[in-house]
C-alpha cells in the first residue's frame, strides 16, 4: 500500500519553486487614459483649491468640507486668541492639510486599500494648491489694498462668491467625473454608506451644512448664508459638470420592417444595434425590438430613415448618462461586423427562426 501511494504521489506533476508573474503591457488607449485621467485629477484640484484661496478664504465666507473646517479654526484664532494675523491667515491650510490625512487614514483602516489609491492624490494636491495660491492672493491684497471681488474693478462679495462656488463645483465635477475622489470630508459619506447603508448624497449634505452652520459660533450671519449659497451652487455645478460630454440618446423602435431597420443602422448610421425580442400587449403577438444609442446629431438622420423605411414604426427616444464599450463608435462596429472581398462591411445571414420567435 505504502509502494501505490509513493508511486500516486510521484506521478503528481511538481510544483514550480519561483512563480513568474508576467504583466501585460498596456495598450496605447489605455495609456492615453491614464494621463488623462492624471490631468483632470490635477487640473480638478488646482482649480477647486483657487476657487477657495482667491474668492472664498480671503473675503471671509463659510462653506462646508475641511476648508470650511479651516475657516472656523482661523475665525476661532482670531476671536478669542492673541494669536498674530500671520498665524491666523495660516490656519486654514493647516487645518486642511491636518483635517484631509486625519480623514484618509481613516478611510484606509475602514475602507480598504482601493479607497487610498483612489483618494490619495485628492488629499494632498488640494491643500498644496491651496498653500501655492495663498502668497499669491496676499501679494495682490498688499498691492490693490482688497481681497478679489470685494471691491474695486472685480466688483463685490457677490461676485466673489458667484466665482467661488462655480470654480469649486467645476473641479470637484472635474475629478469625479475619472471616477476620483478630493478626499477630505467625502470620506465620512463613504464610511456610513459602508457600515450603515446611509445614502453617500444625503450624508454628505449633512456633513457640509453642518460645517457652514458650526461658523455661527465664530463668523457673522451674513457670511454663513453665503457659505451656505456657495455649498447649494457648488453641488449643483457638480452634478451638471460630471457627465458633460458622456449623455446620448437611447433609441428602442418596434417594427415589422425590423431587418431593414437593423441594417441601415448598421451601415448608414454606423452604430451599433441590439435585436430584442417580445410580444405585443394586445394581440399577444411575437414582435422585435431593437435597441440603439446614436449621438445627438445622429437622432435626426435615424429618425428620418426609420420613417422611410416603415412610417408606422414605433419609437421611444430617451437620454442616458454615459455609454462605453464596442459598438458605438464607428470602429467598433466595423470591428465585429465581417468583411467582403472589397474590405466593405458585411452582415451576417439572420438565424433560422423555424423555432423560437419569428
Amino acid at each position: 500500500m505504502d509502494n501505490e501511494q509513493n508511486s500516486g504521489a510521484q506521478t503528481q506533476p511538481s510544483q514550480p519553486a519561483d512563480k513568474k508573474f508576467h504583466f501585460k503591457r498596456p495598450t496605447k488607449r489605455q495609456t492615453q487614459r491614464f494621463f488623462l485621467n492624471v490631468l483632470f485629477i490635477v487640473l480638478g484640484n488646482a482649480i477647486t483649491a483657487a476657487g477657495s484661496a482667491f474668492f472664498i478664504v480671503p473675503n471671509g465666507f463659510s462653506m462646508g468640507g475641511t476648508t470650511g473646517l479651516g475657516i472656523f479654526v482661523r475665525d476661532m484664532l482670531a476671536k478669542y486668541s492673541a494669536v498674530g494675523e500671520e498665524w491666523t491667515n495660516w490656519a486654514v491650510q493647516i487645518t486642511v492639510y491636518s483635517a484631509n490625512i486625519i480623514l484618509f487614514l481613516l478611510g484606509v483602516i475602514l475602507l480598504g486599500k482601493k479607497f487610498a489609491v483612489a483618494t490619495g492624490a485628492g488629499t494632498f494636491l488640494y491643500p498644496s494648491f491651496l498653500s501655492l495660491y495663498t502668497p499669491l492672493q496676499e501679494a495682490y491684497f498688499n498691492a490693490n489694498g482688497h481681497n478679489i471681488g470685494a471691491g474695486g474693478e472685480l466688483g463685490s462679495p457677490l461676485f466673489a462668491m458667484l466665482c467661488g462656488a462655480l470654480l469649486f463645483g467645476l473641479g470637484v465635477g472635474l475629478v469625479l467625473r475619472v471616477g476620483a475622489s478630493t478626499g477630505g470630508t467625502d470620506i465620512p459619506p463613504l464610511i456610513f454608506k459602508k457600515y450603515f447603508n446611509a445614502p453617500v448624497s444625503v450624508t454628505m449634505w449633512i456633513v457640509d451644512f453642518s460645517i457652514v452652520a458650526l461658523n455661527l459660533i465664530a463668523a457673522p450671519l451674513e457670511s454663513v448664508l453665503y457659505g451656505a449659497i456657495i455649498t447649494l451652487i457648488s453641488s449643483i455645478v457638480v452634478d451638471k459638470v460630471t457627465p458633460i460630454g458622456m449623455k446620448r440618446i437611447q433609441v428602442k423602435i418596434v417594427s415589422m420592417h425590423y431587418k431593414e431597420i437593423r441594417d441601415m443602422i448598421l451601415k448608414k448610421v454606423s452604430r451599433g444595434v441590439t435585436v430584442l425580442y417580445g410580444q405585443t400587449g394586445y394581440l399577444k403577438q411575437p414582435c422585435h425590438m431593437l435597441l440603439t444609442v446614436v449621438s445627438s446629431r445622429q437622432l435626426v438622420t435615424l429618425k428620418s430613415e426609420v420613417q422611410k423605411i416603415d412610417p408606422n414604426a414605433f419609437m421611444t427616444i430617451s437620454t442616458v448618462s454615459e455609454v462605453s464599450g464596442k459598438g458605438f463608435h464607428t470602429e467598433g462596429v466595423e470591428f465585429l461586423m465581417s468583411q467582403r472581398d472589397d474590405g466593405s462591411p458585411a452582415m451576417v445571414d439572420d438565424p433560422d427562426e423555424s423555432d423560437g420567435v419569428r
